[in-house]
């Protein structure tokens, strides 16, 4: 299919992103009004039920393939169970590389501004948050919360480079991803309540870290020169689709019964699945492209990923 010219980009202006010390004296007011601990807000003692779907049944990977048909009900949300202890798992990777990124943020910054205060409430955050996914994953049954060899290196390789701007394009994007995601869950009371509280949750604390990282983008790509972006733009493409592969770790597929290598390719042929990545990361896309991250010449390769219509 013939790629559309894309829109021409309009950058933002500097004088609408907002203040550090103002937005950031914000989150903190939202922090203190809105932080929970899944400890003691969720009832990890409560039983699963095998027969409740985690996702909504058209947001699993295999849905509507011959393999989906091929499973039972019960074994079909089990599929659905795993696959979200599998995002979880890549969510728990991600929280990780991005508190270092943050802790680093820190350390060159001045601890007085509450901009750097900010920055280790985030990780306060981020720490329950990390906790609480792998509480989800061993109620679940799941077998492990690494990740996949890739993206264990991928992580180590990242803290080398120290790219700080990187770790906040990807808090974006990531973040929005999950958060459309979750969004969905928290709607459809159809679904498992654990899963369901655990969404809850993190949309909540989500929405400030979101808020954090989108001005901090900004600031940092109006202060990058031509070349700085052109590098940019390919480290955020290269990241978003790391992201996105690590969601669906093979053995989700194994642990159903089925030949992982056939049900990862029924899988990237799945429309059904193709549109979900694409739902989820439609306001992260539009953020880039506004911004002019994303232009009419990364455009293609964002849409070649599967996550731009």
């Amino acid at each position: 299919m013939r790629d559309t010219p894309a829109r021409p980009v309009r950058e933002r202006a500097p004088a609408r992103i907002p203040d550090r010390e103002q937005n950031a004296a914000r989150l903190l007011r939202a922090s203190a009004r809105h932080s929970y601990d899944p400890e003691t807000e969720i009832d990890w003692a409560a039983p699963i039920d095998p027969d409740l779907f985690a996702l909504p049944a058209h947001r699993v990977a295999l849905y509507g393939t011959p393999l989906w048909e091929s499973l039972d009900a019960r074994r079909q949300a089990q599929l659905s169970v795993h696959q979200l202890a599998s995002v979880t798992s890549a969510g728990i990777w991600f929280e990780l590389v991005l508190m270092e990124g943050l802790i680093r943020h820190v350390y060159d910054g001045d601890l007085t501004t509450r901009h750097a205060q900010y920055a280790l409430t985030e990780v306060a955050d981020e720490c329950r948050h990390s906790t609480m996914f792998a509480r989800y994953i061993t109620a679940t049954g799941y077998p492990s919360a690494r990740p996949t060899p890739q993206a264990h290196r991928r992580g180590k390789l990242h803290f080398l480079l120290n790219d700080t701007t990187l770790t906040f394009a990807g808090a974006v994007f990531v973040e929005e991803f999950t958060d459309a995601m979750q969004r969905e869950m928290v709607r459809d009371e159809t679904l498992q309540p654990l899963a369901r509280a655990v969404a809850r949750i993190h949309v909540i604390e989500e929405a400030r870290h979101i808020g954090y990282a989108r001005p901090e983008l900004e600031r940092r790509w109006a202060a990058m020169g031509p070349a700085r972006r052109a590098v940019f733009r390919r480290g955020l493409l290269v990241l978003a689709r790391l992201a996105v592969a690590e969601l669906v770790h093979p053995r989700v597929y194994t642990l159903a019964g089925l030949d992982a290598r056939a049900a990862r390719q029924a899988a990237a042929e799945n429309p059904h699945w193709r549109q979900a990545r694409i739902d989820w990361a439609r306001k992260a896309v539009e953020f880039f492209t506004e911004l002019g991250v994303i232009d009419r010449r990364t455009a293609p390769r964002w849409r070649r990923a599967g996550l731009l219509a």
